[in-house]
């Protein structure tokens, strides 16, 4: 069945932005949170980005409200009952998103596909929560969503075969390259990059190099747009921190697990940018210097 109307359960960063991309897609599209207030702060958000595209000119005054148009803000998942295809972009729990998709599965009817934004939770977990699981893939968006071309689409081994190919075809159609991988922790992305992080903060542990130094190194000795520490301070040493306790639990493996340092950094609530300490201090947030460590 092709897929005409879109629901987005959550509206934050996430969430209103793979909203955004599916109206610009031209899909009527319906993202349900569990407040008007936060309703209204996500449509506030994907209005403030379309303006800025009218500003760019990548867009028209008109295009913007129709686009505008195609989205509708909600807070019951009743209004959800006649999507095509639904995807979850809530909090990275798994009782939260078992729950959710639980009472989805029985509002929705049978052609319904369901969708998930998880970063690192497998999606097999959470299918099993439904009844159909064959209609169960995973949606992995990246941040910012209007912006990065990179969708992974994740199918576990009941995934049925036609619905994944329909699911890859409209990641194509909401202009994002879709990569095909299957369900592990940490799909591909961050099955790679993860260690990567961690490996950097232990060569910091072990006096390899400074804070600045490394992330000079894989810059231009790599060509990475960001160091390791820098992108951890982006990502958020909270949201690191917690994507590699569940991927050591799912693959048992050192590479896997979360340094002392680390761990230690997000205790004292040290988490980057998000709370104006990590790896640098974004007190002076245009000219950020390396902590102390």
């Amino acid at each position: 069945m092709a897929i005409q109307k879109v629901g987005v359960v959550g509206c934050g960063l996430m969430g209103s932005g793979i909203a955004q991309v599916s109206a610009q897609a031209g899909f009527p599209t319906v993202v349900r949170e569990v407040s008007p207030e936060l309703v209204e702060k996500g449509l506030k958000g994907i209005e403030k980005n379309l303006a800025r595209l009218v500003e760019k000119g990548t867009i028209s005054e008109a295009a913007k409200g129709e686009i505008r148009g195609r989205l509708k803000g909600v807070t019951s998942l009743g209004e959800l009952k006649d999507c095509d295809v639904i995807v979850e972009a809530i909090i990275e729990q798994l009782p939260a998103k078992r729950e959710l998709f639980a009472s989805l599965d029985s509002l929705c009817p049978s052609h319904t596909i369901f969708a998930s934004n998880t970063s690192s939770l497998t999606i097999t977990e959470i299918a099993s929560a439904t009844k159909r699981q064959q209609r169960f893939v995973g949606m992995h968006f990246f941040n910012p969503v209007p912006v990065m071309k990179l969708v992974e689409v994740v199918k576990t081994i009941a995934t049925d075969p036609a619905v994944y190919e329909e699911m890859v075809a409209f990641g194509a159609k909401l202009g994002k390259t879709p990569v095909r991988a299957n369900d592990g922790g940490g799909f591909i992305v961050n099955r790679l990059l993860v260690p990567y992080l961690l490996d950097a903060i232990r060569a910091l542990e072990e006096g390899v190099g400074s804070v600045v130094d490394i992330d000079n190194s894989m810059k231009l000795g790599c060509g990475y747009p960001m160091g390791p520490f820098t992108l951890l301070d982006f990502v958020g040493l909270d949201t690191t921190y917690y994507i590699s306790q569940i991927m050591f639990d799912e693959f048992k493996e050192k590479r896997f697990a979360a340094p002392t340092l680390l761990k230690r950094m997000v205790l004292v609530g040290w988490h980057g940018r998000k709370s104006g300490r990590g790896f640098y201090d974004y007190t002076d947030p245009a000219n950020p210097k390396p902590m102390n460590l």
